[in-house]
């Protein structure tokens, strides 16, 4: 079975044997087009020929032949809306979730238009990553584009509309776009008032379970599969993670940090913030995933090793090593708490629990004593410091969770995890796939199809690599910083504005 998650930053696709083995990976990295600091955007052509060729590869590097294939099954990354012409054609790049030219329709549709209520009903926070906000820029800022969308679909439509020549969007990826009731199932009627649209502009919502076959010829040929090979839609990155994971079970909260970050955990039904902190997305019809998710995540680590890790990443070359690690070793020489010097990491706005795309990145306490390697693990810190505000925000709904299980590239790093369990002041547990989307995937393909009666399977997948509990004394630490931290980005709410109105008019 193949399971592929169609990332921000890249497409993966993976090889599983029945029982979850994993036979083969490979995955294509892209570009996010960042011409100015609101804009973010993908080019979807690539993004496809990139799902067309990690499937071929793992085919290929699995040395497995079509007919062994039981299915391919998705999961994607979220709230990316391509207009597209009656022939399918894209109008416009890719938006992505990070892309926050939306944000002054945000808040009129927040104060105006009745925002809180929408949002009770449908589960996506009012926020620019929302595609109920960037259709309703379009169809006032760009009104040109607007009259020539035939319909507004996210980049996972776009594949299975290029393979299959249909428009269908899983619960999941619908209960993303703040256009969805997730009482009817189906598009939310003030919503689409707000947006200017009807449903015929947005694609047919089905179920995660819902297979197609019928693949065309020509991509059948270029992947190395049968025309009757069933790809199921799948759903969302975030829930398919929690499910990856082995998440699914009441008082099981997963964190995820890839390149932007979440905390989410299931219910069985649908449940919204009066606060409007959280999100709730659909895994299947009668499993909901809530929780809050991060602008900021590995990207933060990214832009650390670009802007501020030249010597490192040098070091790492001559070393034969990943810079990462590197950058991670440095930080580890510094103690917990960095000194005092905290990071705030909304180098791209933030989402959860802020939901202020004006928000900006900063240090706050440098003194003459600190030197870069307190940065470096004062940037790792704020990443985690910014998730456990999110938790606290869902321990008001749920109350805390009874376990954390914690996944995504971040994993790989002792140091990180054992800073997420001091952080926390709560055990975490990684398991020991970081494909915990494409995991996700492939078990609700098997679930699907009929081939296991329960998601329940995905606990013999599943095991654990490492536990972390909390070293006290770290702990005592971060718990005095965690209120500071809190307090900061909240006072800072007017001058976030004030200098992110200066970056647009400047920059």
């Amino acid at each position: 079975m193949i399971g592929t998650d169609i990332g921000t930053t890249s497409t993966k696709s993976v090889l599983f044997k029945t029982d979850g083995t994993i036979v083969f990976t490979h995955g294509i990295e892209y570009p996010l087009h960042s011409p100015d600091p609101e804009t973010a955007e993908q080019d979807p052509e690539e993004i496809f020929q990139a799902v067309v060729t990690t499937i071929r590869e793992v085919i290929s590097g699995g040395n497995v032949h079509p007919s062994d294939i039981l299915f391919v099954s998705f999961s994607s990354a979220m709230h990316s809306v391509i207009p597209v012409d009656a022939e399918g054609n894209p109008l416009t790049n890719c938006i992505t979730w990070a892309d926050n030219r939306s944000a002054k329709w945000t808040e009129k549709i927040k104060d105006e238009m009745n925002g809180h209520e929408i949002y009770l009903r449908t589960g996506t926070p009012l926020h620019p990553m929302s595609p109920l906000s960037k259709i309703t820029w379009i169809r006032h800022d760009r009104p040109e584009l607007f009259l020539k969308t035939f319909k507004f679909i996210s980049i996972k439509e776009y594949v299975f509309y290029k393979l299959f020549k249909r428009y269908v969007v899983d619960y999941s990826i619908a209960s993303a776009t703040g256009l969805f009731n997730l009482h009817e199932l189906n598009w939310d009627r003030e919503a689409l008032e707000v947006a200017g649209i009807t449903a015929e502009h947005l694609s047919e919502p089905v179920s995660t379970t819902v297979s197609l076959t019928g693949l065309d010829a020509q991509y059948a040929s270029l992947m190395g599969l049968h025309g009757d090979t069933p790809f199921v839609v799948g759903a969302s990155d975030g829930v398919l993670s929690n499910l990856g994971v082995n998440a699914v079970q009441p008082g099981a909260a997963a964190v995820t940090i890839g390149t932007s970050g979440a905390i989410r955990t299931v219910t069985d039904k649908p449940v919204t913030d009066p606060k409007g902190r959280t999100f709730c997305y659909a895994l299947t019809e009668d499993k909901w995933v809530i929780g809050g998710p991060v602008n900021n995540g590995g990207m933060i680590f990214r832009w650390l090793r670009d802007q501020l890790g030249h010597e490192e990443t040098e070091l790492a070359k001559q070393l034969g090593r990943d810079p990462y690690e590197v950058l991670t070793e440095i930080a580890a020489r510094v103690k917990p708490g960095s000194d005092g010097l905290l990071f705030h990491p909304y180098l791209a706005g933030e989402r959860a629990p802020l939901w202020d795309a004006n928000a900006r990145g900063s240090f706050f306490g440098l003194s003459l004593h600190h030197k870069k390697e307190h940065m470096i693990r004062s940037v790792l810190e704020g990443i985690i410091f910014n998730l456990y505000t999110v938790l606290l925000a869902l321990e008001e709904l749920i109350g805390e969770p009874a376990s954390i299980q914690a996944t995504g590239g971040f994993a790989r790093s002792e140091l990180w995890r054992q800073m997420m369990a001091d952080i926390f002041n709560q055990e975490v547990s990684v398991p020991e796939s970081f494909e915990s989307s494409c995991l996700g995937a492939a078990i609700l393909g098997l679930y699907g199809l009929g081939h296991v009666s329960s998601l329940d399977v995905v606990s013999d997948m599943v095991g654990a690599a490492h536990h972390h509990k909390p070293i006290p004394e770290n702990a005592a630490v971060y718990q005095e910083l965690a209120p500071i931290y809190i307090r900061l980005s909240r006072l800072l709410k007017e001058e976030y504005a004030s200098i992110a109105a200066f970056q647009q008019k400047h920059i």
